[in-house]
């Protein structure tokens, strides 16, 4: 099982998802905790590494936890993603291992991980994700 942490920042219908250097899928901003962490202690880490702005961990609030086959994994390695919104500051700006950012809707499925797949569905359930 691998257990990672995400981001769930919704901006006019569309979710922030992020591309890796050398990859071809999207995924939503986050990653592995370290030993010790919190989740919110991963969050705020991962998103200052990865997008160059501060999470106020103060606002951080538990959207869901989604579970699915891990993308690019051999079959049977589960991914877990618990999943948080929360304001932050600054200027999201791709940074480290991180080449795009994208804002994404419901349509655009054929981009993103399988577990992806489960929070945009519950995204666009709640209606806030646009078709």
């Amino acid at each position: 099982m691998i257990d990672k942490v995400a981001w769930i920042e919704l901006s006019d219908g569309r979710v922030l998802s992020t591309r890796s250097k050398g990859k071809d899928t999207y995924y939503l901003p986050g990653g592995k905790r370290e030993p010790g962490e919190s989740d919110v202690d991963t969050l705020v880490r991962e998103i200052s590494e990865e997008l160059s702005v501060q999470i106020d961990p103060k606002t951080a609030a538990h959207l869901g936890t989604f579970e699915a086959q891990a993308h690019g994994q051999p079959p049977g390695v589960l991914i877990r993603m618990t999943c948080y919104t929360a304001q932050y500051s600054g200027t999201l700006t791709p940074a480290n291992e991180i080449a795009e950012l994208i804002w994404l809707s419901a349509a655009d499925t054929t981009q993103i991980a399988p577990v992806d797949h489960l929070v945009f569905a519950h995204l666009h359930a709640a209606g806030l994700l646009h078709p």
